[in-house]
């Protein structure tokens, strides 16, 4: 099978795989508990959005069947489940046209897009630290392995892999934004930028924001920094011990030439199989940094709309992930062929 005909079919395989991933999710909303409708009956009963959702049920019975059938009718849910997910998928457009559950007025998509510059920044640039220092670690690990250097940078490696990423972004607060006294005050405690950031100059807006992205940037780091560091390390020593580099070293090339022209491209294939998923990385965000550091990313928005039970806005999320990590996928497949020529996907 020639390289065309393998992405094109890889293509077309994507809409029945979203399709698939949005239909199951699509049908949950609807059978779960404790849906709009029912959030809805309970603020009629006026009780607490966190009661039950057999409460809203039990308490119904003051509401009127006609109510009822009136917020079934509102959120389309009297309306036959595939002509439901049909409307969602074409003329809510994925659902990004949808209006809110909790913010009536704004849709789906403004919302989502309120925040896209945030996980923009975040994604983008916790992406470019993972790799521009995880590559070079991994290669000069592999180029002293078992040397004093390797063992030390791989206490520190493990050590940050096995922090869980909510306790070091917990214990970072307390440390360095003065929430305990005698310890330093040094990062903004929460939030992406200070109040007044506008009136700032360029200077001073990016040293404001710099200093508000700095201990999230490190929790983000932190979670990939360990797997990209020892994936290169051993793709770049498998590579090495390969019999092509015994022969480059045979005719008479240099170990450095054999590693830099040879075995370092073949050991970054492994990596490129996390390019797929920049994509998700950049709009995603992280719900726990974010929730942690009070950062109005995407991640936040996506844990806020599924506790409410915003469906809305869920399903819209979900629908823009997927596509980014299908595309992500393809994505991957290009950057095996431009890294090594000589792969071909037979069947």
């Amino acid at each position: 099978m020639n390289r065309s005909a393998y992405l094109l079919r890889r293509f077309l395989l994507m809409f029945p795989t979203f399709a698939g991933i949005t239909l199951v999710c699509f049908a949950l909303t609807r059978l779960l508990p404790g849906g709009p409708v029912e959030m809805r009956l309970l603020r009629m009963q006026g009780m607490g959005e966190g009661q039950p959702a057999a409460n809203a049920r039990a308490g119904a019975a003051s509401v009127t069947e006609a109510q009822i059938k009136a917020l079934n009718q509102k959120f389309g849910f009297d309306q036959p489940f595939f002509k439901q997910y049909g409307k969602w998928l074409f003329r809510d457009r994925m659902g990004l046209a949808m209006d809110s559950y909790d913010f009536p007025g704004r849709s789906a998509w403004q919302l989502i897009r309120e925040r896209i510059p945030v996980s923009l920044w975040f994604g983008i640039t916790g992406f470019m630290l993972s790799y521009l220092i995880c590559i070079p670690l991994g290669i000069a690990k592999a180029l002293r392995h078992g040397s004093a250097f390797d063992m030390a940078t791989s206490l520190v490696v493990f050590a940050g892999y096995a922090f869980p990423v909510f306790a070091l972004g917990m214990l970072l607060k307390m440390a360095l934004c003065g929430t305990v006294e005698g310890m330093w005050n040094i990062f903004p405690l929460s939030g992406f930028e200070s109040q007044g950031h506008a009136e700032m100059d360029f200077y001073g807006r990016l040293s404001d924001r710099a200093t508000h992205m700095a201990l999230p940037l490190a929790c983000y780091v932190a979670g990939n920094f360990a797997m990209l560091t020892i994936m290169m390390k051993n793709s770049l020593l498998e590579q090495i011990s390969a019999d092509y580099v015994r022969t480059v070293l045979a005719k008479g090339a240099s170990f450095r030439r054999a590693v830099w022209r040879h075995a370092f491209r073949n050991a970054l294939i492994p990596i490129a199989t996390g390019i797929g998923g920049i994509l998700t990385i950049f709009f995603a965000g992280s719900v726990i940094i974010e929730t942690i550091f009070e950062i109005p990313g995407m991640g936040r928005l996506s844990l806020s709309a599924l506790l409410s039970r915003d469906y809305a806005v869920f399903m819209a999320l979900l629908a823009l992930t997927s596509s980014l990590q299908l595309i992500g996928n393809l994505l991957s497949d290009l950057c095996y062929m431009l890294i090594d020529p000589r792969i071909h996907f037979g069947k």
